[in-house]
This record gives C-alpha cells, structure tokens and sequence, in this order.
C-alpha cells in the first residue's frame, strides 16, 4: 500500500506540471477559441532563460519569477506581431500552421543559442521528504501543489473578481458584441497570451528541475500530456485542466508501475481514458455545453 501512494504522490507531481500547461493552454483557448501547439517550446525557451540567469549566480526563485515577466512581455509580441495579422484572416487553420512553425522555429532556436548538451536547472524547493504516514512525499511536491494552488486563486480572482477578467471573460464570449460596449478586444487578447506564456515559463522551470538534466526535447511529452489533461477537463474550463492535469498524472504513475506490458508507452492508458470520456462527454468534464438557434 506504500508503494501505491508514493506512486499516487509522484503521479501529482507530474499531474501539476501537466496541469500547469493545460492552465495556460486553456487561457488561450477561452480568449481566441484557438489551441496554441507552441506553448511547450515558448516554455522550453523561457526555462532556458531561466537556467542562464542561475548559473551567473541568480536565485532561482528570482530567475523563474523574472523570466515569467520576460515571457508575459514575449507572449504578447507573439500574439501582436505573429498571432494578430493571420488570425484577422478568420481562417483557424492559419493560425494553427503558424503555432507548428513557431514550434520548429522556437526548438531550433533554444539549441542553436543554448547549444544541445544536456543542462541542469536547481530546484526552487528543498530537498528531502514529508512522513504522511501511509507514505513519505518529497518537499518538492508538496512545493508545487502549493505553486498551483496559488496559480487558481489568483487566475479565480482575476477572472471573477476584477474588471479586467470581466473584459476577458467578455471577449472570450462574445468578441464582436464586445467591441460595440467599448472593450478593446485586442488587448485583451494579447494579455491572455501574455498570462499564458508566463504560465508556461514558470511550468517549464518547474519540470526541468525534477529532470536530472533537460534539453531541447524537454517539453515535447509535457505538452502531449497538457493537450490530453485540457481535452479530459474540458478546454474552456480553468478547474477541468487542473483536475484533468491530476488525472493523467496519477494514471500515468500507476500505469508505470502496475503494467509492464505498456512499459514504454505508458501513455496508451491516459489516452484511453480521455478517449472514453470524450465519447461519453464530448466537451470534457468540465466543459459547457453551447446551444445554438439553427
């Protein structure tokens, strides 16, 4: 039974970085209606931002929090100057051919200027473990439920309790209707991407760090497990990425250590799990239904 809960607890582990992800993954899509099959290279670059600035001797919890403001800034340039010009087009199909090639350009990039070998990035929490009394947990996982838990209540008051996330909800609701009450759809669609990739910076950091040594290659799972997390919760809901985050983190775990004919490819089970779900839920468990005047 130790062992079935120490996996548990390294299953959330891995479930909050998924959920991290999908966190940002679903601000894009509430905001544009759009996926963003860049955000794990733009978190990719961003951690390795964070990296350079520790080994010249930055703490890290200060790198990761400078490198979130680096990466708010860079978001939003991306949707003003990339995103913004083809998306005016109103064909979503340009939009996602332009997110796979910022994909290829950002992962080309990060190892032409951070080179390819293998990096270390420090840990932003303490070593050693927790007694829970049916098992031991590591401090760094207790860390970053914490860190996740701080994400919702403030994207909760954001969202729900200012202007601003009025605006945002408003223009995720209806961007026409809210050009006509006087908000500028554009800002706000740029903040979404600005606060997205911020999200991702500090995701991306955070996995590095469980990793003995991370590259190029770093975000490439993570971002298959978010897609899966923010398809199971349900893409316009914050709380169905994050609990759909823990999901595929724990059947990840469980699948590694119970079943060794899909050792490998330990993936299949998530997958299926969602698949059925979606059969049965196609909007996700989280998701909202939207009905139509036909």
């Amino acid at each position: 039974m130790e062992l079935f809960f120490s996996q548990v607890f390294n299953g959330i582990a891995n479930g909050v970085i998924y959920a991290s992800v999908a966190l940002a993954l679903v601000l894009i899509y509430r905001s544009t209606g759009l996926l963003n099959f860049a955000q794990g290279e733009m978190a990719l670059f961003s951690t390795y931002l964070a990296w350079k600035f520790t080994t010249s001797g930055m703490p890290v919890v200060v790198a990761i929090l400078l490198t979130m403001a680096i990466s708010f800034v860079a978001g939003a340039l991306i949707e003003r100057l990339l995103i913004r010009p083809v998306e005016e087009a109103r064909s979503p199909l340009n939009v996602v051919i332009v997110t796979l090639g910022m994909f290829l350009a950002l992962n080309a990039l990060a190892q032409l200027v951070f080179g390819t070998d293998p990096q270390q990035m420090p840990s932003a929490f303490p070593d050693g473990r927790v007694d829970l009394g049916v098992s031991e947990v590591g401090k760094d996982v207790i860390g970053l439920a914490a860190v996740l838990a701080g994400e919702c209540v403030l994207l909760y008051i954001l969202l729900q309790r200012t202007k601003l996330g009025l605006k945002l909800r408003a223009v995720a609701s209806n961007a026409e209707s809210s050009r006509l009450v006087g908000i500028n759809s554009g800002a706000m669609l740029m903040f979404g991407w600005a606060l997205s990739a911020a999200l991702g910076a500090a995701a991306g950091s955070f996995v590095a760090a469980q990793r003995t040594g991370f590259d190029a290659s770093l975000m490439q799972q993570v971002l298959v497990f978010a897609f899966a997390a923010a398809a199971l919760g349900g893409f316009d809901s914050p709380l169905g990425a994050i609990v759909g985050g823990l999901i595929v983190g724990i059947a990840d775990a469980l699948t590694i250590q119970y079943l060794d004919p899909l050792n490998g490819i330990e993936v299949v089970l998530p997958l299926t799990l969602i698949l059925v779900v979606l059969l049965v839920r196609p909007t996700g468990l989280f998701g909202r239904r939207t009905v139509e005047r036909v």
